[in-house]
């Protein structure tokens, strides 16, 4: 199999950006289906809707998996979802790290989402994105 020229050409900060996002995006997608099946099993009835919460990690999630895939294909318009996506998830870390008294997860997304951010902002990655407006300066 011969990879896409798009693929020959994204640098590794790419697609390590690319896996990290992917993984976020799947784990949303995978919280959609575990609260849909507590939905149907009766759990957490009370707390909340289980199936609009679930609504709203796949309409999320789904858009984070596919910026995430495209960003492992190669395709640039995957770094605008990435990176409002993990802007997006920094506060979410610090609540965890501090207010939400949960540091084991606020770790846990810290270490996916700011390694992300670093590739996305890294320089291989913004001389990628520049190539597609005709920036021959390196």
């Amino acid at each position: 199999m011969s990879e896409s020229p798009a693929q020959q050409t994204s640098p590794a900060t790419v697609r390590w950006a690319g896996g990290l996002v992917t993984l976020e995006g799947a784990v949303a997608v995978v919280i959609a289906v575990v609260l849909v099946i507590r939905g149907l099993l009766g759990h957490d009835q009370d707390a909340a809707n289980p199936y609009g919460t679930a609504a709203w990690f796949v309409i999320l999630g789904g858009a984070v998996l596919a910026g995430g895939v495209a960003l492992l294909r190669g395709r640039r318009w995957g770094r605008a979802i990435a990176v409002v996506a993990q802007l997006l998830l920094l506060p979410v870390v610090w609540s965890l790290l501090t207010d939400s008294h949960r540091p084991v997860l606020g770790v846990l997304l810290g270490i996916v989402v700011v390694p992300a951010l670093v590739c996305l902002f890294s320089s291989p990655t913004s001389r990628w994105m520049a190539e597609e407006y005709g920036d021959s300066e390196r």
